[in-house]
């Protein structure tokens, strides 16, 4: 018996082995990334359908019988946001925690409300529900709808910044709306800087 041989042979198993073994720890990683992706994904429509739903029966009670202002509370949803060109559409939330964000755009704390003087500042994933932004220009409106009114803007500008930049949520004078979400919008990990739209509160909007 060839001794050289069978060793060989041992190796080219034992290799073969490895390869399936690897091949079905891929495989199965594969498949619960996208179980998980799927989850997300479904769980975030469920929530901003139920909590559209929710919103729009609370307008239709405020002007039938108007209360009093709700309290803004972490969780809570302040309105809806609008941008009809790019045919966006999603519930703002207060607060920018991970589970908010995943489910929802983020009003940031410590920035102004809509309808007040200062700068609005919301946040949201590049990969959901602001991954439209990627074709917003100058001149496009903005429109957010809360039980307190309907807020029309004005895109101004765009920007590229880093994440350390916290001047884009700084008040600058005025009634200013600024939206935030990771760039390049197409980046695979975490993404290395953030993409800002300044936008300004109008009376009317055509």
């Amino acid at each position: 018996m060839n001794l050289s041989s069978v060793a060989t042979g041992n190796d080219r198993a034992w290799k073969a082995s490895i390869v399936r073994i690897a091949y079905y720890v891929l495989l199965t990683s594969g498949i619960a990334g996208l179980t998980y992706a799927g989850y997300v994904f479904l769980e975030a429509r469920y929530y901003q359908a139920r909590e559209q739903a929710v919103f729009e029966e609370s307008l239709v009670k405020s002007v039938s019988r108007p209360e009093a202002p709700n309290l803004v509370i972490e969780g809570g949803v302040i309105g809806e946001m609008e941008v009809p060109r790019l045919g966006l559409k999603v519930m703002v939330v207060q607060g920018d925690s991970p589970s908010i964000l995943q489910r929802a755009v983020g009003h940031l704390p410590g920035t102004a409300l809509p309808g007040n003087a200062g700068n609005v500042a919301l946040a949201g994933h590049r990969d959901t529900f602001f991954r439209p932004l990627k074709d917003i220009v100058p001149g496009d409106g903005i429109t957010l709808k809360t039980p307190e009114g309907n807020f029309q803007y004005r895109v101004e500008s765009t920007a590229v910044v880093p994440p350390t930049d916290v001047r884009v949520i700084q008040s600058s004078g005025g009634r200013i709306l600024t939206l935030i979400t990771c760039f390049p919008f197409y980046y695979v990990g975490s993404a290395p800087d953030r993409f800002v739209v300044r936008a300004r509160q109008v009376e009317t909007w055509p």
